[in-house]
């Protein structure tokens, strides 16, 4: 995946010092899904150059509002509000949308709360996102589902997936300006399920899809599926507590079944860097438990 970068020349003009009071950090409390497209948001406006009290005017709200809007503070606001800003900012609104709506029925909204939020806002047309998106998704997009299914149930992993590829539409130019696409695409991913996915001691757990594995299944006997099912427990305990990049490895090779070389051009590492991991890992899992051989579908 290639990337995009800027030819040598002059320093660029330093951009201009905004006058007035800096805007405040994103607030503690506020959660994952709402952080997806706040933070996108901010970026969008921190880059304008815009001023609280231009867009104040421009999307009538005041400005101590709009500045708790930007923080994360007070009310989780309404989409027409978001709309309006979004459009002052140049921000795609597609993807934005799905991002606030799903934070907010993470907040407790209703759907009817929801739908009345976007009653008097233009229709949100699903306009296509950048070329270059759309075919990193095409390439993707089964290895996210594969990798996000070993902690989520059906329907959550699809949501963690389709919002991932909405937060790298929203971030899309620094993905390009990234040293590599792949790379930065899979963070948002990894951190996007990592944000549902249930825990334990601030880890992950593998979820019930990853007990699916070939090695269960080829097990003909209750007490052969008895074993299986103890060993593979105790070995997703031990997956669990690796570093995040050996977690992605150990989870896209052993329990998804991808070549080394997929796994490279999944997480946007090289290929020695995938098997230096893989070999960290199972060292690591060897001196833990028994680790038993890899399924019939990792190839080299």
């Amino acid at each position: 995946m290639t990337t995009l970068f800027s030819a040598p020349g002059p320093d660029p003009d330093p951009v201009p010092v905004r006058p007035g009071r800096k805007l405040g950090p994103i607030a503690a409390t506020v959660g994952s899904s709402h952080r997806a497209w706040l933070e996108p948001i901010r970026e969008y406006y921190l880059s304008s150059g815009r001023t609280l009290s231009d867009l104040s005017f421009r999307i009538l709200l005041a400005k101590s509002k709009l500045s708790e809007l930007l923080r994360g503070v007070g009310h989780y606001p309404r989409w027409e509000v978001i709309h309006r800003l979004a459009e002052e900012l140049g921000i795609p609104g597609w993807p934005l949308h799905r991002l606030w709506k799903q934070a907010a029925l993470d907040a407790g909204k209703s759907k009817d709360w929801v739908e009345r939020s976007t009653d008097n806002t233009v229709t949100i047309a699903p306009i296509g996102p950048p070329l270059e998106h759309g075919a990193l998704r095409s390439i993707v997009a089964e290895g996210y589902l594969r990798y996000a299914g070993a902690f989520l149930p059906d329907q959550a992993r699809d949501a963690a997936v389709e919002d991932t590829f909405a937060i790298l539409w929203l971030s899309f130019g620094d993905a390009l300006a990234s040293p590599d696409t792949r790379r930065f695409a899979w963070e948002i991913l990894r951190a996007t399920v990592k944000a549902k996915a249930d825990h334990r001691d601030r880890r992950p757990l593998l979820g019930e899809a990853a007990f699916d594995t070939v090695a269960l299944r080829a097990q003909t006997s209750l007490e052969g599926e008895m074993a299986q099912l103890a060993e593979s427990m105790e070995l997703f305990a031990a997956i669990s507590r690796l570093p995040e990049t050996q977690l992605d490895v150990m989870v896209l090779r052993r329990l998804c079944g991808f070549s080394a070389q997929k796994v490279s051009d999944l997480l946007g590492i090289p290929l020695a860097s995938v098997r230096s991991n893989e070999r960290h890992a199972e060292r690591f899992l060897e001196d833990t438990i028994e680790l038993p051989p890899p399924t019939g579908g990792t190839t080299p």
